[in-house]
């Protein structure tokens, strides 16, 4: 008998990890994410593993957001060294995800360490090193879609295409027990239909359980052409004010999804005269990898692309700068007006964008514009729900900056494409809902069985079920 336990992304957002076990399979891990929001050294010695890592045979991992496959060091520093499944995509961005997140935590280290060292306290070994991160990136083997692979005695795994950024997969877990198979599929994170680069996520038919995410399985997104016209609206109202606009935005997929629309606006000629600055190492690396795999992406919009854009992303928006080294990023901050800013973190837990609110979330002609989810604890969470005063830097900021959430930009499948997902299975499969908030999943929950007479359970964590 297989058993599935939840050890995260259970009523929560952040933090994927559910662990399978059977004979056919072994003892495999089914993503192994991280917490998103706080400080880096506080946030990787907080996670915990309530398993043995030596126990483990092998990871599935469906794409390559931290959230999903950030704690794989830390997880092969204890011992894990086993085989980690993913796409082929999936496995070229984790090398940049992995290292930047180590250059992240690294830092944050050396700078305890030394306040630490000031006052006579005991310093802080690291929780994993750069050597586990390459060890991390040697066990990846990419697959392709739609192939099925074996990765237990009588087990295999099948990627489709989820539609959520470059290489995101939907998982197909195939268990053969005592001559019957039994099918788990994992949704991974669902796209939006919307998406101008990512082909719409895939509908399998068959499963006998299946774990859907919720993120907003409370709420239905608006259409492209809303949205489009929302965007185009606050950046005439901010052009108007003689403002700048910064945009917190996820290295993968949002921030290539930003440069086409973007692009798109320059083309028709209604981009005014914004300069627009990619200020992201790490978003500046994600889009040349993007550009290695256009062919596959969404053939009804990438026709717009120009020559050049079909190459590169970043030619089809010439008025776009790449901003790699700080001393870049810092001579933004000389810009008065007419600026377009778009750097990370996506939810303001880190990164370039809080220097660049240090200089303009004070100023009242400034507008700040949220296009993805912002989980509970996250400094973007708080700025969306209205927060007027916010502490960055040790010092405390004012918040005049107009807040605008665009949220038909977001990666994430909305209420009703989740319940559309749902209801393509043939056979009643048992449906579990995690990867949301727990409102967000009661609403989910209650509509798929008013609208479509689907049952539906919402795990908790450490909670485990048998199939």
């Amino acid at each position: 008998m297989a058993t599935l336990m939840f050890y995260g992304a259970a009523q929560e957002v952040t933090g994927s990890c559910y662990l399978i076990e059977s004979p056919a399979l072994g003892r495999v891990l089914l993503e192994c994410g991280m917490h998103q929001g706080g400080d880096a050294v506080d946030r990787v010695r907080d996670e915990k593993f309530v398993f043995t890592a030596t126990d483990i045979d092998a990871v599935v991992l469906s794409h390559g957001h931290l959230d999903h496959s950030g704690m794989l060091p830390k997880l092969v520093s204890h011992g894990f060294n086993g085989p980690i499944y993913c796409t082929q995509s999936t496995k070229q961005l984790l090398r940049i995800l992995f290292e930047d997140a180590w250059g992240l935590y690294a830092r944050d280290l050396e700078r305890e360490n030394l306040r630490r060292q000031r006052s006579g306290r005991p310093l802080i070994e690291p929780e994993y090193t750069e050597k586990d991160v390459e060890a991390t990136l040697k066990l990846c083997q990419g697959q392709a879609y739609h192939t099925k692979v074996s990765i237990g005695a009588q087990a295999s795994v099948r990627f489709m295409d989820a539609g959520h950024i470059l290489g995101s997969a939907i998982v197909e877990l195939t268990l053969n027990e005592k001559g019957e198979d039994k099918v788990l599929v994992f949704s991974g994170d669902l796209g939006n239909k919307n998406s101008a680069l990512m082909n719409d996520p895939e509908s399998p038919r068959h499963a006998d359980v299946v774990l859907m995410e919720g993120t907003y399985g409370n709420r239905d997104h608006r259409s492209q052409e809303q949205t489009l016209d929302q965007f185009r609206q606050v950046l005439a109202e901010t052009w108007g004010r003689g403002g700048n606009v910064m945009i917190p935005s996820f290295a993968i997929g949002r921030t290539q999804e930003l440069i086409f629309h973007l692009g798109c606006l320059h083309q028709a000629g209604e981009l005014d005269d914004w300069q627009v600055f990619l200020d992201s190492p790490m978003a500046i690396n994600v889009t040349e990898v993007y550009d290695r795999w256009l062919h596959i992406m969404d053939d009804d919009d990438i026709r717009c692309l120009t020559d050049a854009g079909r190459d590169s992303l970043a030619k089809f928006l010439p008025s776009l700068k790449l901003c790699r080294s700080a001393e870049e990023s810092m001579a933004i901050n000389k810009i008065k007006h007419g600026a377009i800013i778009i750097a990370g973190s996506g939810m303001c837990t880190g990164g370039r964008i809080r220097h660049h609110f240090k200089h303009r979330i004070w100023r009242e002609e400034n507008t700040l514009i949220f296009i993805g989810f912002q989980a509970q604890g996250t400094l973007g969470r708080l700025l969306v729900d209205g927060k007027k005063n916010v502490k960055m830097f040790g010092d405390e900021f004012k918040v005049r900056a107009r807040i605008e959430t665009i949220g038909g930009l977001s990666a994430h499948a909305g209420q009703t494409e989740l319940i559309e997902w749902a209801a393509g299975f043939e056979d009643k499969p048992r449906l579990m809902l995690i990867h949301g908030e727990a409102t967000a999943l009661d609403a989910l929950s209650q509509k798929l069985w008013l609208d479509k007479g689907i049952r539906s359970e919402i795990p908790s964590y450490g909670s485990s079920i048998a199939f």
